[in-house]
C-alpha cells in the first residue's frame, strides 16, 4: 500500500514537472509571438501611413494633370474647382450670418 502511494506519488511528480515545463514552453512562446505581434502592428502602422501619402500624391498628381490640360482629368478639375466654389459660398454666408 505504501509502495503505491510512492509510485502514484512519484507518477505526479513526473507530471507536474512535464506540465510546468509544458507552461514554461508556452510561455516563452507566448512572449515571442506578442513581441512579434507588436512588431507587425508597427510595421502595418508605418505601411498605411505609407499608403495615405501615396494616396495623397497620387491625388494631387491627377490634380496637377488636370490643372495642365489633360483631357483625361478634366471632370476632376471641374468637380475640385466646384468643391471650392460650394466652400467659399458657405464661408460667405457663415459670415453674412454673423453680421460682419
Amino acid at each position: 500500500m505504501l509502495q503505491d502511494l510512492e509510485q502514484n506519488f512519484s507518477l505526479l511528480e513526473k507530471k507536474i514537472l512535464t506540465i510546468s515545463k509544458n507552461y514554461q514552453n508556452l510561455d516563452e512562446k507566448y512572449v515571442e509571438l506578442k513581441q512579434e505581434h507588436e512588431e507587425l502592428k508597427e510595421k502595418y502602422e508605418e505601411e498605411r501611413k505609407k499608403n495615405q501619402v501615396l494616396a495623397e500624391e497620387q491625388k494631387n498628381i491627377k490634380l496637377y494633370s488636370a490643372i495642365s490640360g489633360n483631357p483625361d482629368h478634366n471632370r476632376l478639375m471641374k468637380n475640385h474647382i466646384n468643391r471650392l466654389i460650394k466652400e467659399v459660398d458657405y464661408c460667405i454666408a457663415e459670415l453674412q450670418n454673423s453680421g460682419l
